[in-house]
């Protein structure tokens, strides 16, 4: 008899019957052949990747740390914008980091929701941060501890977020839920409320197009780190990256999609997609990729590069995953690295409390950077 899914219910045989079709899920190890596979189900991987019309918009110095806003076009869409962070005092290159910012149904803000501009924290973002980030700017302290930091934004956020009356005209006037993020203007709030229902429409674009979402927010993201890259004050071949949910999200497609990752840190987004069926399909686009089910499953696609390292952080009681598919991505993480020969490469960390990268977590997460690009 099938399983019943609250989700599916009359339905619920459905998902044996995929499985019929073909294996949903199959393991896919560490390699050149799964990464190939990665970048075919992604789309948007067969072209340039390089930062177009490099702008510098302004510097400062706040609170030990010297930042640039910088500018670039992708191709496509309105110019990148993005923070640069590093020590006030950096003499010489350092070892550069992306931090990635997250999903958290909060469209209007990118960068802004991860690291401070030039007059601090904007608008709206104390209560995300206190919710996510036990109130810190977490890029900001990253680049006091010792790496040039790059806080992009990314398709759909931020800089390149969509006009609303663009949005309005795709899918209509939404009215805002209820939301914890209660310091959002009612501005910030009407916007991230219809861009969470446009986000489905984009979707299909996506896929009309030829790629995925999670395939168009990769390539981005891979402009970013080649802008990082080939900056003079960064030690290319120590650069990594780093992000909470819908930024670790981003930063296991980067690791699989860059060949030159020397490390990445994947924080509150892991789980066998197994571990999802029933209560927790509920995430972004970005993580559901197009075809990728058929290919392998998301702790597989977030090894392929093994034995690079790669450091996972869980909270245990994390309401978007099951503590058994958090369990289960961890061990299927874990045969991966043994696979390759180098266990050691593969950090997996539990912490109790709900979604978040609170201030333990940053600091252990500081500390492995430390260890496998700061040395």
């Amino acid at each position: 008899m099938s399983e019943h899914y609250q989700h599916l219910g009359v339905y619920s045989d459905w998902v044996d019957a995929a499985q019929r079709q073909a294996p949903l899920f199959p393991i896919a190890t560490p390699g050149a052949l799964t990464q190939r596979r990665v970048r075919e189900v992604l789309g948007f991987t067969h072209g340039a990747e390089a930062p177009l019309t490099v702008q510098v918009e302004q510097r400062w110095t706040r609170d030990g740390v010297a930042g640039e806003e910088v500018s670039w076009s992708v191709g496509f869409g309105p110019r990148t914008h993005a923070y640069v962070l590093k020590p006030l005092a950096a003499a010489g290159p350092l070892p550069g980091i992306v931090a990635l910012h997250d999903h958290s149904g909060f469209k209007y803000y990118g960068k802004e929701k991860i690291a401070d501009g030039p007059g601090g924290a904007s608008p709206g973002v104390a209560r995300l941060r206190a919710l996510e980030y036990e109130g810190r700017a977490y890029a900001n302290a990253l680049a006091q501890a010792g790496f040039v930091v790059l806080v992009p934004d990314c398709f759909l956020w931020g800089s390149r977020r969509f006009p609303l009356e663009t949005m309005i005209e795709g899918v209509g006037d939404q009215a805002p839920a209820p939301s914890d993020f209660s310091d959002a203007s009612p501005a910030i709030t009407h916007y991230n409320a219809v861009a969470d229902a446009h986000e489905h429409l984009v979707a299909k674009y996506c896929n009309l197009l030829g790629a995925s979402l999670a395939g168009i927010v990769s390539y981005e993201d891979r402009v970013a780190f080649n802008y990082l890259l080939g900056r003079p004050d960064v030690l290319a071949a120590r650069a990594g990256c780093i992000g909470l949910s819908g930024g670790g999200n981003r930063a296991a497609l980067l690791n699989a999609t860059h060949d030159r990752v020397a490390a990445a840190v994947i924080v509150g987004l892991m789980s066998t997609y197994a571990g999802l069926l029933d209560h927790n399909v509920t995430h972004s686009w970005l993580f559901f990729p197009y075809g990728w089910a058929r290919e392998g499953d998301w702790p597989d696609l977030a090894a392929c590069r093994a034995p690079f390292p790669l450091l996972v952080q869980y909270d245990l009681a994390d309401n978007l995953f099951t503590p058994e598919g958090m369990q289960d991505a961890h061990m299927r993480l874990t045969a991966h690295y043994q696979h390759v020969g180098k266990p050691e490469a593969y950090t997996g960390q539990f912490y109790p409390g709900p979604h978040k990268f609170d201030l333990e977590m940053q600091a252990a997460a500081f500390a492995w950077l430390q260890t496998n690009v700061g040395k």
